[in-house]
């Protein structure tokens, strides 16, 4: 029989590759924090609706998990997300390592951690190349990404 976090883990990722954001959001403890490279560090409502978000714009999306590990307190997995970029239209492998803490059977904390500049030479090719390196371009990405966010969650919440 499996840890329970392990199916914890298990049951988010099936639901991802189902596009099936409201059960990822169950797995979520309400005070949640969600941090990546590409959104910056989110809490509570904000990591629902980026998933939301996320599932809903997601365009030839398939994803992949695997070599779950979960205790009591923590966990990890790797997953790999495909899809097509919808700014450039560009397909994307993303390959990401994820970290877990757990409270009360849920996941209080999501951390994933992925080579940003290989997603941004993905994602946007030439100039992504180019750039895609540069803390500032970075920067730049994590605040068009918010902006994404916070727009969707203002249409979303009226």
């Amino acid at each position: 029989m499996s840890h329970p976090n392990i199916e914890l883990i298990e049951r988010f990722y099936t639901a991802f590759q189902q596009r099936d954001a409201e059960t990822m959001v169950a797995c979520y403890a309400d005070d949640v924090v969600f941090s990546d490279p590409a959104f910056g560090e989110l809490r509570g409502d904000e990591v629902h609706d980026m998933w939301r978000m996320l599932v809903k714009h997601a365009q030839d999306f398939s994803l992949s998990f695997g070599e779950i590990e979960a205790d009591d307190e923590s966990g990890r997995a790797q997953w790999v997300a495909s899809y097509q970029f919808s700014q450039t239209g560009r397909p994307v492998v993303n390959r990401i390592d994820a970290r877990f803490v757990f409270r009360d059977g849920l996941i209080i904390e999501h951390r994933d951690r992925f080579d940003l500049w290989l997603w941004m030479r993905q994602a946007m090719g030439v100039r992504g190349t180019l750039l895609g390196w540069s803390p500032l371009v970075q920067r730049m990405l994590r605040a068009q990404a918010r902006r994404g966010l916070t727009l969707y969650r203002g249409n979303l919440h009226r």
